[in-house]
């Protein structure tokens, strides 16, 4: 490829911003935690959770303890709780008996407690499923228990909270090899759904399962195939998974976490491949048609808009999805962007050699900033030349608002809401039908689903406006 002068390079630098919208609006970066490896190390593909206290929680896939009984790594990783403000109080440490190396975020469950993933250790050493709750770890179910580990090996991705239990999947293992889906209870029965078996797919990636809104899974493999560079699969409550797409390299290739978007189509990025082979944005209908939207690094290194998107996106309450890639920006570092469904994207921000590699999906928490980690970078050394990871927020200007957990209920269901200056409300309705509610702190109402209620937004009135919920409350 020809090299461009200085002049054509910034020219076409300017036709680009000009054509992606790259020039960012007004936003605030912060960073609010440095890990320091005993109280974790690199939080990688970690997605943080707003809790019921409104504090946050997620993982470190490693640090703690020390000397570390783990096989890699400065200690087998940790379970945080941090404040908005960035102030680390609480944490949990592994020790591989409960298991090692927890990759995903967490899940918690209307009751509060919160359900995780370890990708490896356990009593058999293929990972476990745990449960935390008032600062205790119960290991519910360890990988590996049956022969060749045909109910899988080495999970990675974050739990999902379905209308009939909680669903995850394992990266390896089951009765051929290539990963599994599975559901599990709340006391540790685990049944396995499906084995991959490369033909439909490979190596679940780390984005978690959805549950669309017609009651089907939906999900992506970051290998197999008919060319080997993954699919996009659904999958009925009984197990039967059927295909929707097998990438081909100049779609894409290894897709990550899929995100129902308000339109009901699917939304997601790859990994690799696309038109420069940085990556691609996608969009692709429940029928199984394929949109790319965008592809990274138009212009070739040194990428300025981002590369290698290694995680999934979030929508956002402006319709827009919300996004980060490891690599690529203007340090080389990694980004976080915003894109509209229709494929323009703006870089929000560019991270430093000190905050660096963020695999993370992003939170939008309900005072509407973001929250996410990355892997690397921050001010302290854990061994290896780098930072052992950081936790920021992005305030981009969006007001705050309410989330419901879970998403779905009827009539009499008790539904957790939670946002924040709650405190004082006089009035929660589920798509215009008034209901009965108890404010529990400033940051947690709970309320339960009233007679006549209807699929729609539910309401919070407060004494300084009303709030919106940032997602549709789905009634069946």
């Amino acid at each position: 490829m020809e090299k461009l002068g200085f002049t054509k390079m910034a020219f076409a630098l300017f036709l680009f911003s000009f054509a992606t919208g790259m020039i960012a609006p007004a936003q605030t970066f912060t960073p609010l935690l440095s890990f320091d490896n005993t109280n974790g190390a690199y939080p990688f593909h970690t997605s943080l959770l707003q809790g019921l206290d409104g504090n946050l929680y997620g993982t470190a896939s490693a640090g703690g303890a020390d000397p570390s009984p783990c096989r890699f790594g400065p200690g087998c990783g940790t379970l945080v709780q941090i404040t908005p403000g960035g102030t680390l109080t609480g944490v949990f440490k592994f020790n591989s008996t409960d298991g090692e190396f927890p990759y995903a975020g967490l899940l918690q469950t209307p009751n509060g407690h919160l359900y995780g993933t370890a990708n490896s250790g356990g009593a058999n050493g293929g990972g476990t499923v745990f449960e935390f709750t008032h600062g205790v770890l119960t290991t519910l179910y360890s990988f590996c228990a049956q022969a060749s580990c045909a109910d899988g090996l080495s999970p990675k991705s974050t739990l999902l909270q379905a209308t009939t239990g909680i669903y995850g999947t394992t990266s390896n293992g089951g009765t051929r090899g290539s990963g599994t889906i599975f559901a599990i209870t709340p006391t540790g029965t685990l049944t396995t759904l499906h084995s991959f078996s490369g033909r439909d797919g490979s190596n679940p990636s780390f984005g978690s399962l959805l549950q669309g809104t017609d009651g089907r899974f939906y999900g992506t493999t970051s290998s197999g195939g008919s060319s080997g560079f993954g699919v996009v699969f659904k999958m009925s409550s009984a197990g039967k998974l059927s295909l929707l797409h097998s990438f081909v390299g100049s779609d894409g290739e290894s897709p990550n976490g899929l995100v129902q978007a308000t339109d009901g189509n699917l939304y997601g990025t790859t990994l690799l491949g696309g038109a420069t082979g940085n990556g691609t944005f996608f969009s692709i209908t429940t029928a199984g048609t394929l949109t790319t939207l965008y592809s990274f690094c138009p212009l070739g290194n040194p990428c300025p808009d981002g590369a290698s998107p290694g995680d999934g996106m979030v929508q956002a309450t402006d319709g827009n999805f919300y996004g980060t890639t490891p690599s690529g920006g203007a340090n080389g570092s990694g980004t976080i962007f915003s894109i509209t469904p229709g494929g323009a994207l703006t870089t929000l921000y560019s991270f430093a050699t000190a905050d660096a590699r963020p695999y993370t999906v992003l939170l939008q928490a309900t005072d509407g900033n973001f929250y996410g980690t990355t892997e690397q970078g921050g001010l302290l050394s854990c061994g290896l030349g780098t930072g052992c990871g950081t936790v920021f927020s992005l305030s981009t200007g969006l007001a705050p608002f309410v989330k419901t957990n879970p998403t779905f209920g009827g009539v009499g269901k008790k539904v957790d809401i939670l946002g924040t200056d709650l405190t004082g409300a006089t009035a929660v309705t589920f798509n215009g039908t008034s209901a009965t509610y108890s404010v529990v702190s400033s940051t947690y109402i709970q309320a339960t689903v009233p007679a006549g209620a209807t699929t729609g937004t539910v309401e919070v009135m407060t004494p300084t406006g009303t709030l919106e919920s940032n997602v549709v409350f789905r009634v069946p």
